[in-house]
């Protein structure tokens, strides 16, 4: 995927991406698409294998779960925001049903992007994996703070 200046820039200033070289981000992405999921359609389901993640560019999203009581909503992400990306670093079933909402709009990048960076930056794939933990924290804390009410 060919980047240019203005998205490069955008992609900068999201979390995930903070701090990454222009190089870097190119090396990630060189294998990534845009995809775009009708309202109501599914990303990817709990439980289906995890090959790649996903920033949000337009729409909206809602990240669910399915308990002994039912289906639980774990998030609504909106642009900006990432998700699928837990199963790229514990290389484990997703772990929640991702929805389309509203029409979206994503930037989908493949494990193949991952492993590409690791190979020719061993650095930045560190720091990109550092700010995918910090964003699942920030999920984690919001989550515990809506389980106490």
């Amino acid at each position: 995927m060919t980047l240019l200046p203005a998205r490069t820039a955008q992609l900068q200033q999201m979390p995930l991406f903070g701090g990454l070289t222009e190089t870097a981000l190119g090396v990630l992405l060189d294998d990534s698409r845009e995809i775009a999921v009708p309202a109501g359609a599914f990303f990817f389901h709990e439980g289906d294998p995890g090959e790649s993640f996903y920033v949000l560019d337009a729409g909206e999203v809602e990240l669910t779960k399915v308990t002994g009581t039912g289906p639980v909503v774990l998030a609504h992400l909106r642009a900006g925001d990432c998700f699928g990306e837990m199963a790229l670093l514990d290389l484990s079933p997703r772990s929640a049903s991702a929805q389309a909402v509203l029409a979206t709009r994503a930037l989908e990048i493949s494990m193949g992007g991952l492993h590409a960076l690791c190979q020719r930056d061993v650095e930045q794939f560190a720091l990109v994996q550092m700010n995918m933990a910090r964003e699942l924290s920030r999920r984690l804390r919001r989550l515990g703070d809506r389980l106490r009410g």
